[in-house]
């Protein structure tokens, strides 16, 4: 089997919003620095993501010494996003669990609200604040951002180049918002992944991913089709659900970078 080797590393920081390319990345005890620890909410706490927003792709998340930098993609209007910050905390749902975090302040979120066309907030997760994954299939208690429901995910290089020999218009990557993007493999090999090493962090795959709307949605312009879900639904669907890529925790910290290679440590051959 050729060997497995890391190519593409994102980060989301605000959840639902445009993703971030990186060379590296720090892995910290509950998903990579920065990754989802900011969140948009409604006037009654709800998170809102692209399921039902799609506009919310439109917003350019840059990263900057002092803090995040917001770009309406279509009107180039932003709003600076700063690290130090001291807002009241609030409570905020995000699917079955309820979290504390501090909400910024009328500025920002008056921004938000006109880009998104909806009352809204943006909240960010403090670092004491202790959101656990997801039990059903991770054994420890392990921390998580405001990601759904794990801290990472990883999907094959050659399983994109699968599907999208099966589609008319071939996707990018960005439609399915992993955290890591991997050459080298048969196609959906990340489904054997069971443990293994990036750089010096270890990880351990916990459950495929299963696929939504979001992944039928175009991140540079909103719109909406039917694929490749649609193609999808009739290979990798199971029950009914559709999977694609695997979700990951970590098992220490350490540091990543695009060039590492994948190196299983359970002695268990994906061929």
């Amino acid at each position: 089997m050729n060997k497995l080797q890391l190519t593409g590393i994102y980060i989301y920081p605000i959840k639902s919003c445009s993703g971030i390319s990186l060379q590296s990345s720090e892995v910290e005890d509950r998903g990579l620095k920065y990754d989802r620890r900011w969140m948009i909410v409604d006037e009654n706490g709800t998170f809102l993501t692209q399921r039902d927003h799609p506009q919310m792709t439109k917003i350019k998340i840059s990263l900057l010494d002092e803090g995040l930098l917001a770009t309406d993609k279509l009107t180039k209007s932003s709003v600076k996003i700063p690290f130090d910050f001291k807002g009241e905390k609030i409570k905020v749902k995000i699917w079955g669990d309820v979290c504390l975090a501090r909400v910024f302040n009328n500025t920002v979120n008056l921004w938000f609200s006109d880009v998104l066309k909806i009352n809204c907030k943006l909240v960010f997760m403090p670092d004491d604040e202790k959101r656990i994954a997801d039990r059903n299939y991770v054994e420890d208690e392990r921390l998580v951002s405001f990601a759904d429901a794990y801290p990472f995910l990883i999907v094959g290089q050659s399983s994109l180049d699968d599907l999208n020999q099966k589609l008319d218009s071939p996707v990018p990557v960005d439609r399915f918002r992993p955290n890591f993007v991997f050459s080298g493999g048969e196609p959906f090999c990340e489904d054997n992944l069971k443990n293994f090493k990036i750089g010096n962090v270890n990880f351990r795959s916990v459950k495929p991913c299963s696929r939504c709307v979001i992944v039928t949605t175009d991140q540079m312009t909103a719109e909406r089709f039917d694929e490749p879900l649609k193609t999808l639904s009739t290979y990798r669907k199971k029950g009914n659900k559709v999977y694609f890529g695997q979700n990951l925790i970590s098992l220490n910290k350490g540091i990543v970078r695009v060039g590492d290679e994948i190196i299983l440590t359970d002695n268990h051959s994906l061929e």
